[in-house]
């Protein structure tokens, strides 16, 4: 049977920490050969971490500096530069239990650029070897902080696909990689070589990550430390199912035939290449730049920096490449490793140092403690920073983070910012091991660790904190969309006694919202419109803005549109839940839970009372969308899902899940899934977000759906 790697006993960091002194003499080969050595073994104990274990314990800064160190000593000493050495070989071994797979050819790792001068020295070292590259121009692309895979198409069907690993041969990971909608299983178009390779990143974006740790958090689920972790670790599973539940996504960028065959790419120049895989149906990152020369690489470079903060996913730099292919095979590859016709240009570092102040413990609407670190404020990347996540408790104890620490901290787009670990430096004093209370730090309540989870808990549904969350939960956009009703004004009347769940909110009297601080007699009648409003928003936004354990947007439509009323969902049986798809044994208990919880049924008689609606309204008949079915793939700008779906029922169309002949059009977003291909497929027309909106202003259809409604009416009518 196969087994998972073994962890090395010291990790990165602690081999960092045990780093023999420099030498101070320039001259001291046996001092340089000791450093070499330690630097050896550090650097391969971080590809461990980074690429096999997905757990990284060195801050990249720190890896490429001690990375480029060891490049210097063995340039200086060639004699000192081992067979084994990290700037010789890309990654780390595959981890044994997935299968090794050969690469057609070698998938090489870029040098780094740190500055306009070192890029232009860059390319001065290209020149004195082909001086054509000086007005060949470049390619200059996003580098994706994501897992590096190559995608093996044989006439147009994937058949593999693997990991990086060391660069000649990495994992099988084909069943995983067949989950990520991105990818396409059949190329589309023509003119690909018979059998070729796929480069690309898989990456998690920065909005599927944040909601990825959420749900985990609420779960009592480890969190994942950042996108790049996320995404190699569900991508290097050995359950598909656990990769197909992640939200994850690919880009390609580039290509590779076997050099030893006679198949050959189709194209003549890099940028040439991205068109070409985004005909082939594969998705290309959509911010790339054609420059004529390295002024205009340093202007799209600059560009990059100042997008990179409105971008989904994250980034820490660009990649420059000669755009002439031809070129790029006559620089060739610098002992074996690196491409001479490529650079990585990283930005400067969203991460910083400073002191953490204290660790502050938040309840969250489910009653899970989470630590937040509370800091001596530091600049990252443009924005004030002085508080940041520690995720839970498992975390802070893994990296021994203490209070007092001199920390690092990375804030990657908008994306909270988390501590990464301590900076400890020899001989420096440091406070207690953290450890979390064993009472609520609200309201005083024992804790509870349930033996299957990392979470620690506060029980009591009364508690202040859970109750203000719970509050916050359910005014929210996703739920019951209560404009009006912001944390200040929550946090006022609970202050008050005003409200004490979240049905009390429909018994609040004019009156009592008028002597709330800075609510005037507009604001006031505002939010009892809001209030009564949201009384007719149904069952599924009910459900979700209950704020039950484990039932989130997507469960509880599922549990709407199968119970239809909420008396019959609250008679199930844990069995009967568990059978349903999307909800299984997990959210069926914690469904029966809540709704036998006293406190909560009072709750609900008194929603009842209130005149909140408990089945989900039937969509409309009538409207400018009547009879019309569409598919909504992507993310829509302007609009949630839950959004989009409720203004085409609204105006009486009607909402699938899956693409037919019988659909009428396909609302595409960005990002959008398979269900663009099987549209594209059966010839079914696609529109956007804004023909949408204009079709259900307006009533008129967009063109290219005109013709398919009409068909459909005469196929009715005859």
């Amino acid at each position: 049977m196969a087994t998972a790697a073994r962890r090395p006993n010291r990790s990165a960091a602690e081999l960092y920490e045990a780093l023999p002194p420099a030498p101070t003499d320039p001259d001291d080969r046996d001092g340089w050969a000791r450093r070499a050595a330690a630097l050896r073994e550090l650097l391969h104990r971080a590809n461990e971490e980074y690429y096999v274990f997905d757990a990284p314990t060195l801050p990249d800064p720190v890896y490429d500096r001690l990375f480029r160190e060891l490049q210097e000593i063995e340039s200086r000493f060639p004699d000192l530069r081992t067979p084994d050495s990290p700037t010789l070989r890309v990654g780390a071994e595959p981890a044994p239990f997935l299968r090794k797979v050969r690469h057609l050819a070698p998938m090489l790792s870029l040098a780094n650029a740190f500055s306009p001068d070192e890029l232009r020295a860059w390319e001065e070292r290209n020149a004195r070897l082909v001086p054509a590259v000086r007005t060949a121009g470049y390619c200059v692309e996003p580098k994706i902080d994501g897992l590096a895979v190559a995608l093996l198409y044989e006439d147009g069907i994937l058949v593999r696909g693997a990991t990086r690993g060391n660069g000649i041969e990495g994992e099988d990971v084909t069943a995983n990689l067949r989950t990520i909608r991105t990818i396409p299983l059949r190329l589309r178009g023509a003119g690909w070589p018979r059998r070729f390779e796929v480069r690309g990143e898989v990456y998690m974006p920065l909005s599927g990550f944040a909601a990825l740790n959420a749900a985990r958090a609420a779960a009592g689920q480890s969190t994942f430390a950042n996108p790049r972790n996320a995404a190699a670790g569900s991508v290097r599973q050995l359950d598909p199912r656990v990769t197909a539940s992640r939200p994850l996504r690919f880009f390609a960028w580039g290509a590779a035939v076997d050099p030893a065959g006679t198949e050959r790419l189709p194209v003549r120049r890099q940028s040439e290449l991205l068109d070409a895989l985004a005909a082939w149906g594969l998705p290309v990152q959509p911010h790339r730049w054609v420059c004529r020369d390295l002024d205009g690489v340093l202007a799209a470079l600059t560009e990059l920096d100042r997008l990179r903060g409105e971008l989904d996913y994250e980034t820490d730099g660009g990649v420059v490449k000669v755009d002439d292919l031809a070129l790029q095979a006559e620089l060739g590859v610098v002992g074996g490793r690196e491409p001479r016709w490529a650079v990585a240009y990283k930005f400067a570092p969203d991460l910083a140092e400073t002191r953490l102040v204290r660790i502050d413990i938040n309840v969250s609407r489910t009653g899970n403690l989470t630590p937040l670190a509370v800091l001596e404020p530091v600049e990252i990347g443009g924005v004030i920073v002085k508080q940041a996540s520690l995720f839970n408790e498992a975390y802070v104890r893994e990296r021994d983070i203490r209070v007092g620490d001199r920390v690092l901290v990375k804030r990657a787009g908008q994306v909270i910012p988390y501590v990464v670990g301590p900076v400890v430096r020899e001989g420096e004093r440091r406070g207690e091991p953290f450890r979390m209370p064993d009472r609520c730090p609200v309201c005083g309540t024992p804790v509870e660790r349930p033996r299957t989870e990392v979470a620690v808990y506060c029980p009591n549904a009364a508690c202040p904190a859970r109750v203000f969350w719970s509050l916050v939960h359910f005014a929210s956009r996703d739920a019951m969309d209560i404009r009006g009703l912001g944390k200040e004004t929550i946090r006022q009347l609970l202050d008050r006694g005003l409200v004490h769940d979240v049905a009390d909110l429909y018994f609040l009297r004019r009156e009592q919202l008028l002597e709330l601080e800075h609510f005037g007699e507009v604001a006031a009648d505002n939010l009892r419109r809001s209030l009564e409003a949201s009384k007719d928003r149904g069952l599924a936004r009910l459900l979700y803005g209950l704020g039950i354990r484990h039932v989130g947007r997507r469960t509880a439509e599922e549990l709407a549109r199968h119970f239809s009323h909420l008396d019959r969902l609250m008679s199930a049986t844990e069995e009967e839940l568990a059978a349903l798809d999307g909800v299984g044994p997990t959210t069926a208990e914690a469904l029966v839970r809540f709704f036998a919880e006293p406190r909560n049924r009072e709750t609900i008689e008194k929603l009842r009372r209130a005149g909140v609606r408990f089945d989900e309204p039937r969509p409309s008949t009538q409207g400018p969308l009547a009879g019309v079915t569409l598919v909504i793939t992507g993310t829509l700008p302007g609009w949630t899902r839950a959004e989009a779906t409720a203004a085409i029922e609204a105006a009486g169309g009607q909402v699938s899940e899956s693409v037919s002949r019988r659909t009428t059009a396909v609302v595409v977003g960005e990002n959008p899934g398979s269900k663009l291909d099987k549209a594209r497929k059966l010839g079914v027309p696609t529109i956007d977000a804004a023909a949408l909106r204009r079709w259900i202003a307006t009533g008129r259809p967009p063109p290219e759906v005109t013709a398919r409604i009409a068909n459909a009416t005469e196929e009715r009518t005859a």
